[in-house]
């Protein structure tokens, strides 16, 4: 009798220890695709990590009215987190591609609170079950918590070294969901004498298990299909890396590239892209022997950096290898780019551009910032009073930065806090403007050690859009997204400098592209 009612205890622990685990990853693959969908990623984690915590709240409320037959409940509070949990993502990315705007973000904060209730209604039934059995309240609520937040860590880990990279988000929703279930099963087998209905409840439980099966089977394809809706090419690649998401569509020889959700070229007009982020650069650095990229894992500026034979070495930082490996191996890429990493000159180096240019000894002729916009805090420390001084003194005398900066049309005061932030450094700096019908009005910042001057300057490489007289107009900019901005009430906007403890930028970037 001893040794059966050690069993049963033992069979709770284990089950809030796995259940743990899959609460964990439930929170933090909300936050991810919330991340992905919705952008902001720190507003996502935060709403969803608060929510959830919330919904436990109230599920530990709750399971104070739950009384008869405790593992029979919780057995149903399992069969409701893998219905819930397993079907969020697909369904998310189905009312993201078919429902108004707001919707999907409304979904997504009703799934997390709910599977967060119900997520807090588990620990406590196990704890009073256990009690019930014979184990002594601090004891058994001592090993529940414990399994319940070593269960915690093990799923983050599982989720963003395993789960994310290897299965996806709806995959891992459906993954996730059969344990639950599974677990539940299990108990309800185990606890089977003290259930006169059990084979009713495990029918229930198995039909929930086939659905969920399916949904693993053939639920991304049809996501895939909810996703497709969302661009307006034909996805012919569509892959998760070990830090984003990256789509490739092409249709009528437009080829687009998509981190996370955002455009990083069209192959339709990039070159004006990366002729104004190259050229002007170029043209302005007094020696071309060793440039630098960060970012740019596409291989597209590198392209523009082979016209120039001065140049003796070329360094590309890009975090995410997939970029890099699908820049040299995608055809229609390597068409695009010229075949850009078979140059001999190249050396790739995959590491975060922050802590690259911390750590480097080098001194750069040429400095190339081709990162994504500071839409999440990862990316807003790449545009830092502290990233821009280790620029600078890396940056050779009479050496030229170029830093892509986002829209000053859809971004104004982003844009010119970048440039305040640059020229904090004791850099000067030049402002470019270009319109690329893909992205719309972009901007770049040209910096350097003395001040610049770009009368004299020419642009004798061939190009496709760029001359030496287009380069000087780019730097004229309309009174509308000049530096002069101005608030609602008519009165001087103070621009402040973006710095790692005060990193302003990012809800600046948040704002101003909430409308576009």
């Amino acid at each position: 009798m001893v040794n059966e009612e050690l069993n049963k205890t033992k069979a709770i622990y284990w089950a809030s220890g796995i259940v743990s685990i899959c609460g964990i990853i439930f929170e933090v693959l909300f936050g991810a695709v919330g991340s992905y969908l919705l952008g902001d990623g720190v507003k996502q984690y935060t709403l969803v990590i608060s929510l959830f915590l919330t919904g436990m709240g109230i599920g530990a409320t709750i399971s104070e009215k739950v009384t008869k037959n405790l593992i029979l409940s919780f057995v149903w509070i399992e069969y409701l987190i893998g219905l819930v949990g397993g079907l969020s993502t697909f369904l998310l990315f189905g009312i993201t591609a078919y429902l108004s705007s707001g919707t999907d973000a409304f979904f997504l904060y009703t799934v997390t609170l709910i599977v967060g209730t119900l997520t807090g209604v588990e620990l406590p039934i196990l704890i009073r079950k256990a009690n019930d059995i014979g184990e002594t309240l601090n004891r058994s609520a001592a090993r529940v918590l414990f399994s319940d937040y070593a269960g915690g860590l093990i799923g983050g880990l599982l989720f963003v070294f395993l789960l994310r990279p290897e299965l996806g988000l709806v995959k891992t929703a459906f993954v996730v969901a059969i344990i639950n279930v599974i677990i539940a099963l299990w108990l309800l087998f185990y606890f089977r004498k003290e259930i006169p209905t059990y084979r009713k409840h495990g029918v229930a439980g198995v039909a929930i298990l086939v659905l969920l099966t399916a949904g693993v089977l053939w639920g991304e394809e049809m996501a895939f299909s909810f996703e497709q809706k969302m661009y307006k090419d034909p996805i012919i690649y569509n892959s998760n890396s070990e830090y984003q998401k990256i789509i490739l569509t092409k249709e009528q020889g437009d080829l687009r590239l998509f981190l996370d959700g955002q455009l990083q070229f069209s192959s339709v007009d990039e070159y004006r892209y990366h002729e104004t982020l190259v050229h002007p650069a170029m043209a302005t650095a007094e020696t071309k022997e060793n440039v630098l990229i960060l970012g740019g894992g596409d291989g597209l500026a590198v392209r523009e950096l082979k016209k120039y034979d001065e140049v003796q070495s070329i360094t590309l930082v890009d975090l995410d290898p997939a970029v890099i490996d699908l820049a040299k191996d995608n055809h229609d890429i390597v068409q695009l780019n010229e075949e850009a990493f078979s140059d001999s000159r190249l050396t790739v180096i995959n590491d975060d551009a922050f802590e690259f240019i911390k750590e480097s000894a080098e001194f750069y002729d040429v400095i190339l910032v081709d990162l994504p916009d500071p839409n999440n805090e990862s990316l807003s420390k790449l545009y830092t009073l502290q990233f821009y001084q280790l620029l600078r003194n890396h940056l050779s005398p009479g050496g030229s930065l170029m830093v892509q900066a986002t829209s000053p049309t859809f971004a104004t005061e982003v844009y010119w806090t970048i440039n305040k932030t640059i020229e904090a450094t004791d850099l000067y700096t030049e402002n470019f403007q270009v319109d690329i019908p893909s992205f719309g009005n972009w901007g770049f910042i040209l910096a350097k050690r003395e001040p610049v001057d770009l009368s004299n300057i020419e642009i004798n490489k061939e190009t496709t859009f760029l001359t030496s007289e287009v380069m000087r107009g780019l730097t004229l900019f309309g009174k509308d997204i000049d530096e002069e901005i101005y608030d609602e009430n008519g009165d001087l906007v103070t621009l402040e400098i973006n710095t790692l403890i005060h990193p302003i930028i990012l809800e600046k970037y948040s704002k101003a592209w909430l409308n576009y």
